[in-house]
């Protein structure tokens, strides 16, 4: 008879250093896994001995761990075995039953138990020795041990409510709970760059809303489906996500005629800033987020950083600012949003792009071409075009 995975064991990191707050970090994970199995039966979350286990319920042990590793908290999980009340004989059966369906194309192995429960009638050494030799037994040799690399580990866990079996280890998402830090705006375009660093601030606890800039009618109606899209992706980590819309059109149109075209980036993404702190206050978030990477394009050098960021005091949040290009793309496409991200549909960062624009903008020269414009006046403009959207997963 199959062995039948109806638990998993459930593994965080950084929540066991939190000391008197662990409580309210650890009811926020229990919120966020109760979100991610919503429409699933049967399954109840333990904590016994200070251990988390979930009994899955009856339900696809796949399709559970798949959830679950999109919750963030959640370092590893292992599909696991309780024999309850166990003895040698019982454990003897149970450990060779599943190296005779895990271990199979392996030649090496080890067992490796852990005794909590000092009650059990027989030392880790002794349980790993005897589970060891049923093993060899059941297999007829076909696997040998080694202590020290097994390609097939089986680890035992003696704890109060039975013993504990299990040999695989998946990764999971890890972070800190959704919802255990500050509001956070996140710029949000339609590239490969900013979902990610919206995800790397998600996954730190943060709940992050995206803000689009666009440009309608030079950018499309695709290029926002693009976003919603992309916000969708989003979504699946945290259950919902909040997308705020602004319009930079008649700002831009501004800029066309009225500064110098190498400055127009530099000017654009100044009053983005503007707007996002503006909007950040009416929304009570505390910071705002973006893909920059210093040096990848004219307006993320250290020059042009340091003079778009003078017209705010708001913290501004760059996860991915020592990343190079291959390292983004790898973590967009783990995370799903890379094949949505280079879609071939405009941002409004695309038009009007000049072709030679300042890589090293002084603030000097930013201050002076502002004087042209009535900055107060299209700024609140914009903000008259906010519209939101709410995206369920």
């Amino acid at each position: 008879m199959a062995i039948q995975y109806e638990l998993l064991i459930l593994r965080y990191g950084e929540l066991a250093l939190k000391g008197r707050n662990r409580a309210t970090f650890e009811n926020l994970l229990v919120k966020q896994t109760t979100r991610a199995l919503s429409d699933l039966k049967g399954w109840q979350l333990k904590r016994p001995s200070r251990r988390w286990v979930l009994n899955i319920g009856g339900n696809d042990v796949g399709e559970v761990i798949k959830r679950l590793q999109r919750v963030f908290g959640y370092v590893s999980f292992s599909p696991a075995v309780l024999v309850k009340e166990p003895t040698l004989e019982k454990l003897q059966e149970t450990a060779a039953k599943m190296a005779l369906e895990s271990a199979q194309n392996k030649d090496t192995f080890k067992v490796s138990t852990r005794r909590v429960d000092k009650k059990f009638p027989y030392d880790s050494y002794s349980v790993s020795r005897e589970l060891g030799a049923a093993i060899l037994k059941a297999t007829a040799d076909s696997l040998r041990v080694d202590v020290h690399n097994p390609n097939w580990l089986l680890n035992v866990e003696i704890r109060e409510e039975g013993a504990y079996l299990f040999s695989e280890t998946l990764i999971g998402a890890g972070g800190l709970p959704y919802g255990s830090a500050a509001k956070s705006l996140l710029l949000l375009s339609g590239g490969i760059d900013s979902p990610v660093a919206g995800y790397l601030i998600m996954k730190r606890g943060s709940v992050v809303e995206g803000l689009h800039f666009h440009s309608y009618p030079f950018t499309s109606e695709r290029a926002k489906e693009k976003v919603i899209d992309l916000a969708n992706q989003l979504a699946t980590f945290t259950g919902n996500f909040r997308i705020h819309f602004i319009s930079l059109t008649e700002i831009q149109k501004e800029l066309k005629l009225k500064v110098d075209p190498d400055l127009n980036i530099t000017i654009l993404r100044r009053f983005m800033y503007r707007i996002a702190e503006a909007l950040a206050d009416k929304e009570q978030a505390l910071a705002l987020v973006t893909g920059e990477s210093i040096g990848q394009v004219a307006s993320q050098t250290i020059e042009s950083v340091y003079t778009i960021n003078a017209v705010t005091n708001m913290p501004i949040l760059r996860p991915l600012c020592g990343m190079d290009k291959e390292e983004i793309i790898l973590r967009a496409k783990s995370i799903g949003t890379y094949e949505t991200s280079i879609l071939p549909y405009e941002d409004c960062c695309t038009i009007f792009l000049p072709e030679h624009p300042e890589t090293k903008p002084r603030l000097s020269e930013a201050l002076e071409a502002e004087a042209k414009l009535k900055v107060d006046k299209l700024i609140q403009a914009a903000l008259s075009t906010h519209e939101i959207l709410d995206v369920q997963a």
